[in-house]
């Protein structure tokens, strides 16, 4: 063994073991005041991974949860509205059997009947017209009108929802589109620069100009093509793009389509020579189109939706996209699409595919009751005489029929689809957080152990460096 003075390896050693019991202590508490195991990605990288996977499930299913809770009050709302016509039908089979009665009934007791009867009718198709969950209607048959697009030439996207210039949908039917005006790009175009050549040097005096709030230079060296490449290299932070045609002048034009799309060119040395004395503005206009589904029909104007001037929306919020070969108006008269009256679909689980739907139907007066009398329904009945009397009950006994079986339906979604599946997912959740705390909640127990153990070799390290520091006075005694 050696005895130095500079160099006091034992004290480096235990300053060491010393600092390292520190950071761990450091640890302990930073756990211990969190309830956190893991605190940063650095404390377990593998189970940071799997926590926050499982936290966006539990994200995903909290939501899914919600999702089928409001499907159960949209299933309540419709049903509820069924159940009051119920009972009008109820009332109005009353009535029938009343009218049928023509042995006793006079006249006028007839009429009274059939004036009710009119008036229970109209309750029903206004409470299929009426009935919403928020601003959906319900039993008017556009609840769950699906769109898709049928011509990928002139159309990217399509939605249409319940309802077109304010009529409800209520048939499968083909979406025609008329453009009456396109979009178009906004342009300007420089003067004639390097003498008529795109390839000749533009020449002048060197200058500064401003696209869109992006500055270029112009040198006295730079070609007509040149130039326009120095455009469109900046041209995602401008939105413009230029281009030549062999005159040796620039066109600028949006990449944008409509009133969004925007040139703003500020050229007061001249390097472009544009229109505008320094300054030169100019922007795109908004298109046009009327879309018919059916019957109904409505105006679509661009850049409501869209910033790009392509997307055309209705005062409804329906909006559909087209590509450039769409933004023409060559495109009239045009089937792009198609309107499928359907389910409405819920999304009830924490991934993608985990969804269910229900069909609710059309219950308008005139929807109920076919079927039975040719050519009656529940909105054509006559009270007045003893055979329409007898019609009367078989067409109402068979609204009553319809209204029930759909109910039933609906009752049966809430209960074994929607509830069952809320239940589910709540165990799903609460096993998943349980799985989240495992890997990174702290265990308070385990943890304060270690912490005493080592504040305990803490203290240690400390004594044992004092220790350590004062070893090499041991030296002085040979120097005596």
């Amino acid at each position: 063994m050696s005895f130095r003075i500079n160099t006091n390896l034992s004290a480096m050693s235990a300053l060491s073991n010393v600092n390292s019991t520190a950071d761990q202590i450091g640890m302990s508490i930073n756990r211990l005041s969190t309830g956190l195991r893991i605190n940063s990605a650095g404390d377990d990288p593998a189970g940071l991974i799997v926590a926050n996977s499982f936290k966006a499930q539990i994200s995903g299913v909290n939501q899914a949860i919600t999702n089928s809770q409001n499907a159960s009050n949209y299933v309540k709302t419709a049903e509820g509205a069924l159940s009051e016509v119920n009972n009008l039908l109820t009332s109005a089979r009353s009535l029938a059997v009343a009218s049928a009665n023509t042995g006793t009934m006079t006249a006028a007791q007839v009429q009274a009947n059939q004036a009710q009867l009119n008036s229970i009718v109209s309750s029903i198709t206004r409470i299929s017209q009426t009935t919403q969950f928020g601003t959906k209607k319900l039993l008017d048959g556009s609840s769950g009108v699906n769109s898709s697009v049928t011509n990928g030439t002139d159309l990217t996207s399509l939605s249409i929802g319940g309802t077109l210039g304010g009529a409800a949908i209520s048939a499968n039917a083909s979406v025609v589109v008329t453009v009456n005006a396109a979009s178009t790009q906004a342009s300007v175009t420089s003067a004639v620069l390097g003498g008529g050549s795109d390839t000749a040097v533009v020449g002048g005096t060197p200058g500064q100009f401003t696209l869109n709030g992006v500055t270029l230079t112009s040198t006295a060296t730079d070609t007509v093509n040149g130039l326009r490449d120095k455009i469109n290299a900046v041209s995602a932070q401008t939105g413009v793009v230029a281009t030549t045609g062999g005159t040796g002048a620039i066109t600028l034009k949006t990449t944008g389509f409509g009133s969004n799309a925007t040139i703003n060119l500020s050229d007061s040395t001249g390097a472009l020579r544009a229109a505008g004395a320094g300054f030169t503005t100019a922007s795109g206009v908004d298109g046009n189109a009327t879309v018919t589904v059916g019957g109904n029909s409505a105006l679509f104007t661009a850049s409501v939706g869209g910033s790009n001037g392509l997307t055309f929306t209705d005062a409804a919020g329906n909006s559909f996209s087209v590509t450039n070969a769409g933004n023409n108006t060559g495109v009239a008269n045009a089937t792009v699409g198609q309107v499928i009256v359907g389910s409405s679909q819920f999304q009830i689980g924490g991934n993608a595919g985990q969804t269910t739907s229900l069909s609710i139907g059309n219950f308008a007066a005139s929807q109920l009751g076919t079927g039975v009398v040719a050519g009656s329904s529940l909105n054509n009945l006559d009270l007045t005489s003893s055979s329409g009397a007898t019609n009367a009950i078989s067409v109402i006994d068979q609204a009553i029929s319809q209204v029930s079986t759909a109910r039933g339906n609906m009752g049966n979604f809430q209960t074994n689809v929607l509830d069952s599946n809320v239940r589910s997912l709540g165990t799903a959740v609460q096993n998943m957080t349980a799985t989240v705390s495992s890997i990174q909640d702290v265990d308070v127990a385990s943890e304060m152990t270690n912490f005493t153990k080592l504040q305990i070799l803490q203290q240690a390290g400390m004594s044992v460096l004092a220790q350590a520091n004062q070893a090499p006075q041991a030296v002085l005694k040979l120097l005596q």
